[in-house]
């Protein structure tokens, strides 16, 4: 139970966890903005162009059988929870563009570092076997 927790340790105090947990706070707080930005100004945008007041309202009752409570289908909660996911999509798809950008940068920085130390090591050896001779 020991190595269980020890194991724990080790991987919850890595960089990546903690960078993880940061990015589930700041992405839910985007969550939350993004959510207000679609109820509190493209809805009623949206509204406005169809000549509703709030879409968000927008929902078709079914009458149940023998007089018991009626169904109600709020599709257009549905349809401003797909406009939140759509830009939410979008901006992480953005983020994770420019990250791998950045990643592929450093990457072909360091494969450029690693040629120009080989090429170095081989003029050194050559170098050192011209002295010899």
């Amino acid at each position: 139970m020991k190595k269980f927790f020890k194991e724990f340790k080790e991987f919850a105090v890595k960089g990546n966890v903690i960078d993880l947990a940061v990015a589930v706070v700041i992405g839910g707080a985007f969550g939350k903005i993004v959510t207000s930005l679609v109820a509190d100004v493209i809805m009623p945008l949206v509204g406005l162009l169809f000549g509703k007041t709030n879409i968000a309202e927008l929902a078709w009752t079914v009458q149940s059988n023998a007089g018991a409570d009626p169904v109600v289908v709020k599709y257009g909660l549905f349809l401003q929870n797909i406009i939140d996911f759509v830009i939410i999509a979008f901006f992480i798809f953005v983020a994770v563009r420019l990250l791998s950008k950045f990643k592929k940068k450093e990457e072909e920085k360091e494969e450029e570092d690693t040629k120009d130390q080989k090429l170095l090591t081989e003029i050194r050896d050559l170098l050192k076997e011209k002295k010899e001779i």
